[in-house]
């Protein structure tokens, strides 16, 4: 009877620290009668960056003739990819993949020309692979994830114009 629940609660805890690996989770607790299973694994963190704001110079206000345009659309996506208009957003939680399957050719690359419809992008989620579909047809102007990459809700992926 040991020899059974030491194999038994061997099984268990390999599968037990897949799923933490597989869910990024930091931590798994299962307690079952007298059996209380702890997997947990040391997350590195990485670096914070912190942001400081130095001081900035007061202007005296300028007429309401001179009002600046809005910043073109380029110069926007410039800045910040993801708030570009054309951004693709991950529609779920999980790990985006950029091929079909480790060394394969990626489904899409910067300069590629898409339709509404394509697979641009995998992202699995609870061992289910999602195709996420090009929303429009156009030109991707950035990928914004790597493969393997683990993304949120509403994350961008790439970019169509």
């Amino acid at each position: 009877m040991v020899a059974k629940s030491t194999t038994f609660d061997r099984e268990l805890i390999r599968d037990l620290a897949r799923l933490v690996a597989e869910t990024d989770l930091s931590e798994i607790e299962l307690s079952h009668g007298d059996l209380k299973i702890r997997v947990a694994r040391n997350v590195v963190a990485a670096p914070t960056q912190v942001m400081v704001a130095a001081p900035q110079p007061t202007y005296a206000a300028a007429p309401a003739a001179a009002v600046a345009a809005p910043a073109p659309v380029a110069a926007v996506a410039a800045a910040d990819p993801a708030a570009h208009p054309g951004v693709v957003k991950s529609p779920m939680v999980g790990t985006a993949y950029r091929a079909a399957e480790p060394g394969a050719r990626a489904f899409v690359e910067v300069g590629d020309k898409v339709r509404e419809g394509q697979t641009i992008v995998i992202v699995e989620a609870m061992k289910t692979m999602n195709q996420i579909p090009a929303p429009r047809s156009g030109t991707i102007t950035a990928v914004l994830v790597e493969d393997g990459q683990a993304v949120e809700f509403g994350s961008p992926l790439v970019v169509i114009e």
